[in-house]
Parts: structure tokens; C-alpha cells; sequence
């Protein structure tokens, strides 16, 4: 728990330093304070846990938030149980399901931002008092897990395919079982409060489990089926790859131009086609040509002469999918190789032909040039087409080039026999579910994107043949056709029963060698982590439908609307109610980070040199959806609010009672701010503190609610730096020194108590650590930070007193400008006299000792009055408001001669040096000959120059009428 021992306690001397040092932030025009007395509480050092088991630090012993140690405040909470679920509250679960990352990542921004989002929904409502569950996990990433093993296998000298199936998954899991939890503890690092204790990976047996009974459930409804279709082929890796992990680049590449002779015509019929590849030429099985372009229209209707084919006839066909304006509007139509043409080769009912190998080389359908690398028989096929005369010319092109995005290698469009999910009918239901308002996706922009996609949704590849990941559950019978006659099964037992009983006892089965892809167990995540298929588990039954799936902008069709889809599917349900969006990272500049640009930002790095929380914060205050370009400024910037509130707290416990004055502390807990009695009776500062952060907390709860986290943090921030560090410490500071009343002390100490601890409860989603060890510092707190009750909401406010104790500060603020102005040194007292109504001078005169402080004016020497006085003319008149006004003497502020003297000569020089930016314009030669850009910038100086002679001859003038200067 985090309520100590009261009985364990440790002592300190009094603080002798000038208690206004403590503060990290003095008035804005830089002086400290005088204070001739000191009224504050004698204390001793206290901390809640520090003494018990040395887990917490208070500012009162350290300098500063010590974020290299945040990782025992995690490790606190966690052996505490606060990442489970509690239902000691009551209310509706609220549960997240973390996107799983590679088994074989190591943490990057992308990371860092989910993690970030995410964990600030999870505190939020568990400080909401709602059952919170965040479910952590990894995937097993088929792919990208089987290379990084075949390199290390290969470092050992040993080949993939020297070792039998079996073997490669057992060096597979010895891989995972050492390495593969490097990602969980780099998550654990940004204070990830997810419950460990359901942590999934996506081959864990009950997972596995699930996989084999959705696609058992998805072929008897005839949802899965086989067949050859266009597919994304990795050579290298010798497998299908889905859309998402090919990357397109673009390079420089050509194009070349090629004739192809119009069979039964003259040696000048024939068309030039544009190809960026030539080697697909042997897998052409048309010509396309617009059907309005009349440059090609008599050739419509007849056959071309396929080059180096030994006089392949091919159709001539016009089509509107056919670009006039791209090469020479004749198109090459290669469906074996081209993801476009193969669409139209099915729509047309054109044969298709496969001429690259599954290794990259061309086959026996290239003839002469069977066996070559794909990118040497381009060269190949050029050189003998320039020596036949078909080679027109060939031009410089970029090229948008797909790679692998695990092999870096360039990927073929293949016709390929592979396993498919017909996802139409899936895809309704997903669609309508939008419609019907069981799904609300954040930002609403997306909806569309979403809605996109659905409607325009093409079938599934699931395979990949691969040896890591699920195994298709689809065993053939030996001797038979395996697209014919196949067995789908939950085991191999199962399949041979099956099997036995269709064909006999002596039956002979194999199972298919592929595995499912990534993204399929993935599919299934938001059910299957909770007992999918048994329904009846109590986490099943508790937790679902999830609350919030979160996740990149970028994988909203290959991820979410396919959980959507499979969680309707499998369960009737949608799997979650909101789908909340964010955007990529960028560096400062806005550019991609990429190793190649050399701005990557390491969030390890970054969180060693500015702690998790200012990382944290910085991510945090994007927009939902958009881009986020990250900088040092912010994260420097976020860093110093670290300190910032850190300083704040060391002032705070340096002004409260010790921890073993018990019948101080009794009656400083004793006050409420609930009541509109309790707030209307505060003086004015503490009034107006009070009712911000009730305004604030309302604010912040409802943009915490609607997912708008940006606009939250900012709010908080502000009102911390803003009202409570610049203005309600300072203000107090009157209260705490020189009030001569205990009472008065008293209540601002409740108040500072009351405001810092509900700027930490409304902080800590976002900085979990430095708030919940500011937290453990303040006495008499009975439980953990992270699992105290939020603040209420519609807690009482004035507005009278809102509205007053803004005109003290824009009073305050005119006699600060003033003082700079005349650059009154900092720590000199100036005199005043406060012009208003009778009302108002009424409570501005009641807060003269806050006026005096905070204004830095001489306290025996303000004077309060209805009409201006009689020196006014000899003062620098100060309007504040309407209604408030000042007058400053002069005399009080500068020495009016040698500032007279001082400003004579500033205007001389100023007048000189706006004289020949004057001269410079005049010229004829210079504003004819010099640069645009150039002659801008000086009639840019001429303009400021002016307006600042025209200051300066005014404050001259004014400075001249109020004494005469002697010649």
C-alpha cells in the first residue's frame, strides 16, 4: 500500500535558505522577493515509502526528478497488482488490446506513441474507478522472425534447408525464448500499465488454437478456398508477401520503346510500345490501344507480332483503361507480371502467361533466354532487339519500384497457387456496422478511408511459404490432385480419421507446407487473447468486446477492418467500440525518419537523456490522425515542465506542517473546497485557483473523454505554469512569510495542497512517474497515485472572484512592463498610487501585500484613491483595465535628466542610421540593380526604424514635460 508507517519517520534541520529561492520560477522581470520575517511552519522531513523501502525520493532531499530511476517506481506498481483489473469500484470494463509488436522488434517512435496513447486512456479510466484491462502481447512475424534466424543460423555456416522442418522451429523457439522479449522490457520502460500476467504471443498454444478453428470455420462456410491468382513474390525470401510489407521507392530507371509488327502488313505497319520490362515481353498475351485514339484505330481488331518469339501472334484490343498520354499510348498487356494487366486479362477472359521463375530467373517460355536472372535478361533481350532492328530508343524514367520490405529485394507480380479468404461478405457486415453506429473510428475523416476500402475490397492471400508461423490446417492425400481432393481438420488426428474414412485405412495424408499469414492470427487478437473459441472463460465474458482498439493511420485496412471483419464473424460482435488513429513520427523537419536520412530518434536514447515522462508529453500533445514532426526543442522543452513541477513540489512540502505535527495536519485536511460556502469564503487568489482548477478539471475530464489528449495536456500545462507556478505560488508567498496570521497561512496551505494534488492527478496519465513520486512525498496519502480517484467534475467556481483577481494581474502585469520599459533595476522598490472605483479599490487594496510582491512596489508608499493624484503629471500613467488605472512617479523609477540626456543621443543615432537606409532607397542604381529580396529588407528597416524613432521621440517628450532639463 502506499500509506507508510506513520511511526517510520526521519528529521531535518529547518530550512534556513530564503524560502522564494525554492521556487524555480521568479516574477518575469527577474528579482527574488525581500522578506524581513519569516511566518512558516516548522517541519520535519517526511516520505511516504522512501524510509520503508527506499522506492520514492522528495524533493526535499533531491534537486531534481531522478528519471534514470523511474524504472523501481515501475517496478512498484507492478508487484503491487495495479495493472490488473479492479472491480472494487464497479462500472463497465474499459479494455485496450496493444497491437502486437515483432517478436523481433526493438522499440521506435511508432512504439513510443501507441504505448504513450494508449497508457494514458488505461490510467485515465482507471482512475475513473472502471475494471481497466490493457492486454499486452507479440507476434510472431513469420517473415521477418524466420530471416533474422537464417542469418544467425547462417553465421554458424548452416543453411535454412540443411535442416528438416522440425529442427529449424526448435532453433527458432531457442531464439525467441532469448531474444524475444527484448521489445516487452523496452515497453515496460515507457510505463506500459498493462497486466503482464495476460501477456500473449501469437504461437501460444490457446492462440494457435483459435487460428485453426477460424480457418476450419471460414472453408465450411466456403469462405476459404484455393486457387492461382496474382500475388506479391519474394525471390529471395520465396514467399508471398501481403501489400503491406512491400514498400514502394522511386528510383531511376528507363524506359524503352519497342516495335511490334503488325502481322499481314507492310514493313511499315507496327506499333512502338513504352515498357519499363522488357523481359515480360515473352508473357504478353495482347495490345491495348484507347478506343479513341484515332491514331491506332485501324489496328484495332487485328494480331501483333511479338518480338523474339519467332512470330507470336498476340490480339490488338482497345480498352479505356489504356493511359494516350503514358510512352506512346500503346500498352503491352503481361498479366503474369503486372498486377493491372492481370485484372484485365480476367476481365477480358485473356490467357495468362508465367515466364519468371519463383527464384527470379526466367523459364522455359523465354525461350533462348531460359535461366537468366530476370534483371540480365533485360540487358540481354535490349542488346538483341537493337541488333533486330525492334529497339526504337530507350529514355530515362523513374521508376516506383516495389521492394521487400524485410529483403530489400524487388518484388515480382507472380501467378501463384495460394489459399484465399473472399472477404465481400465479411466486408458488409464490417461496412454496416459504421453505418449503424456500433463503431465510431477517430478522426472521423478515416470513416471514409475505411468505407474505401471495404467497398472496393479484393480477396485475401493467407499463405506464405514460409516454416515459421501456423501451419495451414489442410492435409492432402498422397497420390491424389491436391486442389481436387484435400482435407481441411483441427489436428493431424483428426485429418487421418477424416482421411480413413473417405479413403480407407491404408490412407496416406501430408500436410500443406505453408503457413498463414501475420496478419491472419492477428485478425483474431481482440477475442482470441481473452479464450476464443470458448466463450465461456470469464475473461471472455468480462472483457469483451473490447473498448478502444489503437493503432497508425497506416494499418486501418490491414489490421483493424480485418479484426472488425473476423470479430463480427466469430462472434457477432464488433470487437471494440472505437477505433482511435495516430499519425507517423517525423524528425524536426518533417521527413520520414529513415536510417538513410540519418534521423532516426532513438526513444531508449531520447528517454536516458529527457526521461520518459517529457517523451511522453511531447508525443502526447499531437492531433489524433495527423503527423507529429519531433524535435530536442520540445523534448527540452517538456523536460524543464518536468522541473518545473518538481520545484513546485519542493516549495509546496517546504511550506506544509510536519508530518508529525498531527493536529496541524488534522486541520489542514480538514478543509473541502466542495461547497460553494468553502470557495466564496477564500480570499481572492486562493478563490480564483480554486475555481480555475475546478474550470480546468471539468475541462480536462471532458477532452479525456472524447480522446482529445493534445488539447487536454495543453490545458494543464498551461494552468500549472500559467495560474498555479507563476501566480498562485508567488501570491501564497505572502500568506506563508508575512501574514502575521496562522489562519491565513493555514488556508493557503490547504489551498497549495488541495491545487498541486489535482494538477498531479490530471497529469499523471500523461507523466506517470515524476507525479506519483511527487505523490508519495505529500503525507497522509492512502493509496498510489495511479490508483486514486479522479477528481469530480461540476465542483463549485466564482466568477466574481475569477474576474478580480485577473484585474490584479493586469495591474500587475502594466507596472512590470513599466519597469522594463524604464529599466528600473530589479531590485528597486517604486512607489505607486491605484486609481478606481470604490469597489474596486476595495479588493484590489485588500491583496496590497500581493500587489506589493508580486509588482515589486514599495508597500508604505502605495496609495489607493479615486482620482488621479497630484504628481500625476510627473508619473507614467498605467491603464490596467477599464476602470483600474496606475501612475508611477518618475522620480521613483529613473533619473529623468540622465535619461533625458541618454535618449537624445539613442534618437541621434537612430536618426543617422534611418537617414541612409532612406538615402539607399532613393538611389536609382540600387533599386534598380540590387535584388528583389534585397530591397525588401531595407524597406523593412526603414519601417521599423521609424516606428521606433517615433517611441522614442514620444518618450522623450514626455520625459522633457515632466522636468526641465538644464542647458
Amino acid at each position: 500500500m502506499a500509506l507508510a508507517n506513520p511511526s517510520i519517520l526521519s528529521t531535518r534541520s529547518i530550512c534556513r535558505l530564503n524560502p522564494l529561492s525554492l521556487s524555480s520560477h521568479t516574477p518575469r522581470f527577474g528579482f527574488t522577493p525581500f522578506h524581513r520575517k519569516l511566518n512558516r511552519p516548522r517541519r520535519r522531513f517526511f516520505s511516504v515509502l522512501a524510509s520503508q523501502n527506499d522506492i520514492f525520493i522528495s524533493p526535499e532531499t533531491a534537486k531534481s526528478f531522478d528519471f534514470s530511476l523511474e524504472e523501481r517506481i515501475y517496478n512498484w506498481w507492478d508487484s503491487q497488482g495495479y495493472f490488473k483489473p479492479s472491480f472494487d469500484r464497479g462500472g463497465d470494463p474499459f479494455v485496450i488490446p496493444m497491437p502486437p509488436p515483432n517478436v523481433t522488434g526493438s522499440l521506435h517512435m511508432g512504439h513510443a506513441m501507441f504505448v504513450t496513447l494508449e497508457d494514458i486512456m488505461v490510467r485515465y479510466f482507471r482512475m475513473k474507478g472502471r475494471p481497466t484491462l490493457w492486454l499486452p502481447g507479440t507476434d510472431h512475424a513469420g517473415i521477418a522472425t524466420q530471416l533474422v534466424v537464417e542469418k544467425m543460423l547462417a553465421s554458424e555456416g548452416i543453411k535454412r534447408t540443411e535442416l528438416s522442418r522440425e529442427e529449424f522451429a526448435r532453433r527458432v523457439w531457442e531464439w525467441k525464448e532469448k531474444y524475444g522479449g527484448t521489445i516487452t522490457k523496452q515497453i515496460r520502460r515507457l510505463g506500459a500499465s498493462c497486466d503482464w500476467t495476460r501477456e500473449h504471443f501469437t504461437l501460444d498454444e490457446q492462440l494457435s488454437r483459435a487460428v485453426v478453428e477460424a480457418f476450419v470455420r471460414l472453408h465450411e462456410k466456403g469462405l476459404i478456398y484455393q486457387g492461382s491468382y496474382m500475388v506479391n513474390w519474394s525471390p529471395s525470401l520465396q514467399t508471398a508477401v501481403s501489400d503491406l510489407e512491400v514498400e514502394y521507392s522511386e528510383e531511376p530507371g528507363t524506359l524503352f520503346y519497342i516495335k511490334y509488327r503488325v502481322a499481314g502488313g507492310t514493313r511499315s505497319d507496327f506499333l512502338t510500345i513504352a515498357t519499363t520490362r522488357p523481359e515480360t515481353l515473352f508473357g504478353d498475351t495482347a495490345i491495348a490501344v484507347h478506343p479513341e485514339d484515332e491514331r491506332y484505330s485501324k489496328y484495332v481488331g487485328r494480331l501483333g507480332i511479338v518480338p523474339l518469339t519467332f512470330g507470336r501472334h498476340v490480339p490488338i484490343i482497345s480498352d479505356r483503361y489504356v493511359d494516350k498520354e503514358f510512352g506512346t499510348g500503346v500498352l503491352k498487356i503481361s498479366p503474369g507480371h503486372d498486377h493491372n494487366d492481370y485484372h484485365l486479362a480476367r476481365k477480358l477472359g485473356l490467357p495468362i502467361l508465367n515466364v519468371i521463375n519463383k527464384d527470379g530467373t526466367l523459364n522455359e517460355v523465354a525461350g533462348l533466354y531460359s535461366g537468366l536472372d530476370r534483371f540480365e535478361a533485360r540487358k540481354k533481350i535490349w542488346a538483341d532487339l537493337e541488333e533486330t532492328g525492334l529497339a526504337v530508343k530507350k529514355e530515362s524514367y523513374t521508376l516506383r519500384v516495389p521492394r521487400s520490405q524485410r529483403g530489400g529485394e524487388v518484388i515480382e507480380p507472380l501467378v501463384s497457387k495460394q489459399w484465399f479468404v473472399a472477404m465481400e461478405p465479411l466486408a458488409e457486415k464490417a461496412l454496416h456496422a459504421v453505418d449503424k453506429g456500433q463503431l465510431t473510428i477517430l478522426p472521423e475523416r478515416f470513416e471514409k478511408t475505411y468505407k474505401h476500402w471495404l467497398t472496393n475490397i479484393k480477396d485475401w492471400c493467407i499463405s506464405r511459404q514460409l516454416w515459421w508461423g501456423h501451419r495451414i490446417p489442410v492435409w492432402y492425400i498422397v497420390g491424389k490432385d491436391c486442389e481436387e481432393e484435400y482435407i481441411v481438420a483441427r489436428s493431424d488426428e483428426e485429418a487421418l480419421a477424416k482421411a480413413r474414412e473417405q479413403y480407407g485405412k491404408s490412407v496416406e495424408i501430408y500436410q500443406d507446407p505453408d503457413v498463414l499469414d501475420t496478419w491472419f492470427s492477428s485478425a483474431l487478437w481482440p477475442f482470441s487473447t481473452l479464450g476464443w473459441p470458448d466463450v465461456s472463460t470469464e475473461d471472455f465474458r468480462r472483457f469483451y468486446p473490447t473498448t478502444v482498439l489503437e493503432t497508425g493511420h497506416d494499418i486501418l485496412f490491414f489490421w483493424v477492418a480485418r479484426m472488425i471483419m473476423m470479430g463480427i464473424e466469430f462472434t457477432g460482435s464488433v470487437p471494440f467500440s472505437y477505433v482511435y488513429l495516430h499519425g507517423l513520427i517525423r524528425d524536426s523537419q518533417g521527413r520520414k525518419m529513415s536510417k538513410t536520412l540519418g534521423n532516426v530518434i532513438d526513444p531508449i536514447d531520447t528517454i536516458k537523456e529527457y526521461g520518459t515522462d517529457a517523451l511522453r508529453f511531447t508525443l502526447s500533445l499531437g492531433t489524433a490522425g495527423q503527423d507529429l514532426n519531433l524535435s530536442n526543442e520540445r523534448l527540452t522543452s517538456n523536460k524543464a515542465f518536468t522541473n518545473k513541477l518538481w520545484n513546485a513540489g519542493k516549495f509546496v512540502l517546504q511550506n506544509l506542517p510536519g508530518k508529525s505535527d498531527v493536529s496541524a495536519w488534522k486541520h489542514l485536511l480538514a478543509y473541502k473546497f466542495d461547497t460553494e460556502e468553502s470557495v466564496l469564503k477564500l480570499p481572492i487568489p486562493e478563490c480564483w485557483v480554486v475555481s480555475k482548477l475546478h474550470e480546468l478539471i471539468d475541462i480536462v475530464t471532458t477532452s479525456y473523454d472524447k480522446f482529445f489528449f493534445g488539447d487536454a495536456g495543453r490545458e494543464i500545462y498551461d494552468f500549472f505554469w500559467g495560474d498555479f507556478a507563476d501566480w498562485y505560488i508567488e501570491a501564497s508567498k505572502t500568506r506563508l512569510y508575512r501574514s502575521g496570521s496562522h489562519s491565513v497561512a493555514s488556508t493557503a496551505q490547504s489551498v497549495l495542497l488541495y491545487v498541486f494534488e489535482n494538477i498531479l492527478k490530471l497529469l499523471h496519465p500523461f507523466m506517470p512517474f515524476v507525479t506519483e513520486e511527487l505523490w508519495q512525498a505529500l503525507p497522509y496519502r492512502k493509496q498510489a497515485l495511479i490508483v486514486s480517484h479522479w477528481p469530480e467534475s461540476s465542483l463549485p467556481r466564482d466568477a466574481k472572484s475569477i474576474k478580480r483577481f485577473e484585474n490584479l494581474q493586469s495591474l500587475t502585469r502594466a507596472i512590470r512592463n513599466a519597469r522594463a520599459e524604464y529599466s528600473v533595476e530589479p531590485a528597486k522598490r517604486i512607489s505607486a498610487s491605484v486609481v478606481a472605483s470604490a469597489d474596486v479599490l476595495d479588493y484590489i487594496s485588500s491583496e496590497k501585500q500581493v500587489l506589493a510582491l508580486l509588482s515589486r512596489l514599495d508597500l508604505q508608499n502605495i496609495n489607493f484613491t479615486e482620482s488621479p493624484p497630484d504628481d500625476a503629471k510627473q508619473s507614467v500613467h498605467l491603464v490596467a483595465g477599464e476602470g483600474l488605472e496606475a501612475y508611477l512617479p518618475l522620480a521613483d523609477m529613473v533619473d529623468v535628466s540622465a535619461e533625458v540626456q541618454r535618449l537624445s543621443k539613442r534618437l541621434s543615432k537612430m536618426q543617422s542610421a534611418y537617414d541612409a537606409l532612406v538615402a539607399r532607397l532613393n538611389s536609382p542604381k540600387f533599386v534598380e540593380k540590387a535584388p528583389e529580396e534585397v530591397v525588401r529588407g531595407v524597406r523593412e528597416k526603414v519601417s521599423d526604424a521609424e516606428e521606433k524613432i517615433t517611441l522614442t521621440k514620444n518618450r522623450l517628450a514626455f520625459l522633457q514635460s515632466t522636468v526641465p532639463v538644464l542647458g
